[in-house]
């Protein structure tokens, strides 16, 4: 299965403390075996550092050995061994059964008697080394199917978002608003959510499903959505069902993000002390992602130019929302809010130098 070069490029490493033995055993491994990268050691003491160096394919360990005897060492290589294949191949004089089945019970891969002939132990590591150039080879394979089941996952990932976003974007056009609010208003939502202490699995998933929010306006008639005007009661009750309607489109997905998005849609017009819609939720009974859109949207539509209204600073969108605090908001919210205001500036700066280019 293995070329004659890939197992003459197997590194073995013998441990015996009798030089005599390992020379011998070095120059048969070279000469009959053909394996051309052997390391002795005679000192058992630097066993475990030096297997963590060279970082061998196979190790020829004699068990009685001075100072630290086989047993050891293997005991010491337990955990290393847990995660890398490293086949052991124990050798000894001691003839006893016992003796062989604990070297075996204590991790040996194979055991060999000593006197041995050159043809079995050559015969032996070949068998070892080619298991270990199987694994090996297993285990490259499955590092490449993960990095493409990655990459793979990745692009679907980056296809999703993209999706959304243009599914948001189509939503925001009706509105004539632009691609850049629902790119402000998401990043607003991330810092807070961080801010409120999520995860930063869960803050990635508030990045990509808080641009569908407002998704349900593609249900809302032109002449109520665009109109320059205040809406009748009548128009505002259409109006607020949008969020329903947004509900109703996300309703049935499997994913955590479309998941996320629909509550999204269906609670960022809920108010903390009950006035807002559509179902009047009051204090924590509104999902809190819903709270953060609601506080994000608020904030990037105070400082947005609008046909009615000039837009405000940023400073001054700050002072609306902490007067609504308790009232509109969740007061932990907006407590939050002020603490991370800088940031909320900074991305409307940068999305701004953005779109400037």
């Amino acid at each position: 299965m293995f070329s004659k070069e890939e197992f003459s490029k197997a590194k073995i490493l013998i441990i015996d403390d009798q030089k005599l033995h390992h020379l011998y055993l070095e120059k048969v491994l070279r000469d009959a075996g053909g394996f051309q990268n052997i390391r002795c050691l005679a000192d058992p003491l630097k066993a475990y550092s030096t297997v963590l160096e060279y970082n061998p394919d196979l190790i020829v360990l004699d068990i009685l050995l001075p100072q630290l005897d086989g047993f050891q060492i293997m005991e010491q290589l337990h955990s290393f061994r847990e995660r890398h294949y490293l086949p052991i191949l124990a050798v000894s004089a001691e003839q006893s059964t016992d003796f062989r089945l604990k070297a075996l019970r204590m991790g040996a891969t194979d055991f060999l008697h000593k006197p041995y002939e050159n043809a079995e132990i050559i015969f032996r590591i070949r068998n070892m080394l080619e298991m270990r150039l199987m694994h090996m080879t297993v285990e490259s394979q499955n590092r490449l199917l993960e990095e493409k089941v990655d990459e793979r996952t990745k692009e679907l990932k980056a296809s999703q978002i993209e999706i959304i976003r243009r599914l948001a974007q189509a939503a925001e056009f009706r509105d004539n608003e632009t691609g850049a609010h629902i790119i402000r208003m998401s990043h607003y939502c991330a810092r807070l959510a961080r801010a409120m202490g999520f995860s930063d699995q869960d803050v990635e998933l508030v990045l990509t499903a808080s641009p569908l929010h407002d998704i349900g306006k593609i249900g809302i008639p032109d002449s109520i959505l665009l109109k320059p005007a205040k809406l009748t009661v009548q128009e505002f009750e259409i109006m607020k069902t949008h969020t329903t309607i947004g509900a109703q489109l996300l309703t049935g997905a499997s994913s955590p993000v479309m998941k996320m998005a629909q509550t999204i849609a269906l609670s960022h017009h809920e108010n903390w002390d009950g006035t807002g819609y559509p179902k009047g939720l009051k204090g924590d009974e509104i999902p809190l992602v819903g709270q953060i859109c609601s506080v994000s949207d608020v904030f990037d539509a105070l400082i947005s130019e609008r046909p009615y209204k000039r837009p405000w600073t940023p400073q001054q969108a700050a002072q609306e929302i902490i007067s609504q605090k308790g009232k509109k908001f969740k007061p932990e919210l907006v407590d939050r809010f002020e603490l991370i205001l800088p940031e909320f500036i900074q991305i409307t700066q940068d999305c701004r130098n953005e779109s400037s280019q």
